[in-house]
């Protein structure tokens, strides 16, 4: 019998200091009611001066661990999702495994954006299926105000922090990994880049002045390209897993705007009803955003009875993917 990969545990680590659009008001030129209307967000999560990427994603896993009743004899990897490491080396995954208590397993960062869980659970679906792990922890964790410039009115309002990881066995019942897709393109990366502060642009009096170390962001060329590239990545991942789009129950996407969101949903002919949506508590958190949905969905009594869903990103890169989860009971 083939092996499969499963979903068995959820998790979320969330800062406690909130950001809301009124607090937003006193920073840049916009209100309530632009912020809401164009994006979904009414408030988001924001880390303090001594919190780190680590700190939460950390707190994701053990909850993730727990949900799952693991211990951490029982973990055997660690990937984690993050444009916003603690460092730029070594990777925080090894820093969430010491704080663990892991003892010697891989742990490897990876960045893709906010496409990134997704390409985690992917990841975790080959090592497991091909018999290298049996219980893998998937993380995706991000502190996107830390690196948001706070200048420019379009892109500040978006970004909130936090982070979201589960626990992925070779045994379920659970959720199981199905289809995917997953691609990238280059030739469009300048549409969402963080300019400093790598080797093509070091940090420096100038670079920092410049603020080529915060996010610049066109939106609506983004915009544009996001809602293809998730409409594409579910339709031929569902297509891999044999399902139609009418066999879907629930879409848990990337909460980057509510229009993409309504958008990805409409061109799967989903209710209302049919789509989960927390943009207008968090905000955009990248990698953390569909591991912080799914971990509500999960907690909240949603799977029952079991479920079909798809889950589906884009990001920087730029990237996009999407995957088939089959709930079992």
């Amino acid at each position: 019998m083939s092996r499969e990969a499963f979903i068995v545990g959820t998790g979320r680590g969330i800062p406690e200091k909130i950001l809301t659009n009124a607090d937003l008001e006193k920073i840049v030129d916009t209100s309530d009611a632009w912020i809401t209307e164009r994006t979904g967000i009414k408030f988001r999560h924001m880390t303090d001066e001594s919190t780190s990427t680590s700190d939460i994603a950390l707190l994701a896993a053990q909850n993730a661990m727990e949900s799952a009743g693991w211990s951490a004899a029982d973990v055997q990897c660690i990937i984690l999702a993050t444009v916003t490491p603690d460092y730029p080396f070594p990777a925080t995954a090894c820093l969430i495994a010491d704080r663990l208590g892991l003892s010697r397993v891989p742990a490897w960062d990876f960045e893709a954006g906010c496409s990134g869980f997704v390409y985690g659970l992917i990841q975790a679906k080959a090592f497991i299926e091909a018999g290298f792990f049996d219980r893998m922890l998937v993380i995706g964790a991000d502190c996107l105000t830390k690196i948001t410039n706070w200048k420019d009115r379009a892109s500040c309002v978006l970004f909130g922090d936090g982070a979201g990881a589960v626990a992925v066995s070779s045994q379920g019942p659970g959720g199981r990994l199905g289809g995917y897709h997953w691609g990238s393109d280059g030739a469009i990366s300048d549409l969402l880049i963080q300019h400093g502060g790598g080797s093509k642009h070091p940090a420096s009096h100038e670079t920092v002045d410049a603020a080529m170390h915060t996010i610049a962001m066109n939106g609506s060329e983004t915009f544009k390209h996001a809602v293809r590239a998730m409409r594409d990545a579910c339709m031929k991942a569902l297509e891999m897993e044999g399902l139609d789009k009418s066999e879907v129950d629930l879409l848990i996407s990337h909460q980057a705007n509510w229009r993409i969101i309504d958008a990805t949903a409409r061109a799967l002919s989903l209710k209302p009803e049919q789509v989960y949506v927390n943009i207008d508590r968090y905000g955009n958190t990248s990698a953390a955003s569909i591991p912080i949905a799914l971990d509500e969905v999960a907690r909240g009594g949603l799977l029952s009875p079991p479920k079909r869903l798809v889950t589906a990103a884009f990001g920087a890169g730029l990237t996009w993917a999407a995957m088939v989860l089959s709930w079992k009971a």
